[in-house]
Parts: C-alpha cells; sequence; structure tokens
C-alpha cells in the first residue's frame, strides 16, 4: 500500500552505531523527499539516542510529526553494558578513559544489591555531554570547551534493572525506564555505588512502548518500502 508521507506515516527504525539521531532523519527525509520529487517534507524523531548506542527510534513524518510528544513519552528499555573500574567525563567510549579504581571488592551479590537502590523514583543528574539546556546552549557545547557547568538533578523513574550478565570487569543489564532517563548517568551512579567506577561501553535501545526492535527497519531497507 503506498504510504503518505505528507499526511503522516510513523516509521521504526534501528539506528545504525555512530550515527547521530539527527543522521538517521536527514537520510530518511533526503529519501523520502527524493522520491516524492518534493523539497520540503516534515520529518522528526520521537526521542534521542547517542551515536554510540543503537536501536528502536521512531521516525514521524508530515502531520504525524504532531504526535512526537506522544511517544517520547512512552516507556523505554535498554540493554546496557558497562565497564566496572574505569570512568570517562562522558560516561561512555566518546571520551577517553579518565580514571581508574578498584573493582576486586565487587561481586554478583554486590552488583545485584546495588541495582535494587536504583528502581523506583530517583533523581540523576545529566551528563555534561548532553543536550540539556543551559542558558539557551547545550551542556556538550561548555564541555568540550572545557568550562565547568552545574547541572541540576531530574526526578525520573526506573521501573525494572535486570543483572543479564557479570563477566568481570564488565556486566550487562536490561532497564526499563521513563523519558529522560540517561543510561550514561546510570552507569555512572552504578559505579559510585559499587565503590568503584563505571562507564558504558554498549548500549542498544530495544523498546519504546509497544515497539521493539523485531518492528524496525533498517536504513538500507527504506529504499523497498518506496517502491
Amino acid at each position: 500500500m503506498q504510504k503518505d508521507f505528507q499526511g503522516g506515516e510513523i516509521l521504526y527504525f534501528d539506528k545504525p552505531l555512530h550515527w547521530t539521531s539527527f543522521d538517521l532523519v536527514n537520510k530518511v527525509r533526503y529519501k523520502i523527499s527524493r522520491f516524492l520529487k518534493q523539497k520540503k517534507i516534515k520529518v522528526g524523531h520521537a526521542g534521542t539516542l547517542d551515536p554510540l548506542a543503537t536501536g528502536v527510534m521512531i521516525i514521524c513524518t508530515g502531520k504525524a510529526t504532531k504526535r512526537i510528544e506522544e511517544f517520547q513519552y512512552q516507556t523505554k528499555e535498554y540493554v546496557a553494558t558497562l565497564k566496572l573500574g574505569e570512568t570517562t567525563p562522558s560516561f561512555d567510549l566518546e571520551t577517553e578513559i579518565d580514571g581508574s579504581f578498584p573493582t576486586g571488592h565487587i561481586t554478583k551479590e554486590l552488583v545485584e544489591s546495588v541495582l535494587k537502590q536504583f528502581v523506583g523514583s530517583i533523581e540523576q543528574v545529566p551528563p555534561v555531554y548532553s543536550a540539556c539546556k543551559i542558558n539557551g546552549d547545550r551542556a556538550y557545547e561548555f564541555a568540550r570547551k572545557g568550562i565547568e557547568v552545574e547541572l541540576k538533578p531530574k526526578l525520573l523513574i526506573i521501573d525494572e534493572i535486570e543483572l543479564l550478565s557479570y563477566t568481570m570487569p564488565e556486566i550487562t543489564l536490561r532497564v526499563v525506564c521513563s523519558k529522560g532517563t540517561y543510561i550514561r548517568a546510570l552507569a555512572r551512579d552504578i559505579g559510585l555505588a559499587l565503590n568503584s567506577g563505571a562507564h558504558l561501553s554498549g548500549l542498544c535501545r530495544t523498546r519504546i512502548g509497544g515497539i521493539s526492535l523485531k518492528d524496525c527497519m533498517k536504513i538500507e531497507d527504506v529504499d523497498a518500502m518506496l517502491m
């Protein structure tokens, strides 16, 4: 059935590694505009993913862009791999390791005990390497210039944290959480709670609301969709 991109379509993608969310939006917009032979078409995404993350991204076109906020407020699920004993300024692999900490005291039982502290309503300070706004500018713009800024904690909800694997110095978690949760910041806080350090070494968003990875297409599938 022919899709109505101006009237509004909702597309589900598995964002490629190293792409920004805007890279994916721009590529989809370009392909649809070329297909329709129209220069102007609205395309937007419902929830940013960092370049080093993959997984579910909802992209809306045309009049469906009005539904973006609705999707942003839906519960999200992630599978996150944390490297324990090391920290980075960005809390992931975007920046170099800036600290090393002991891990000899960490056991699987300690990890499972600590994870329970993060279930429910928690306050989380966003990463300085983030798109949070400070006086109209993005926090990461200050961070990349070496300017120190103070971000205020935000209240959010973590519904579930499950330890999927424990292979020191890495652990893999499944996290179900609300809008606004930074999994990188969660990694930082888990490292601190373990009296060590931690950063994200891998992240995949596996679900937004009722949409999971199995519902998503790859960017390479767009041409076939348009045919």
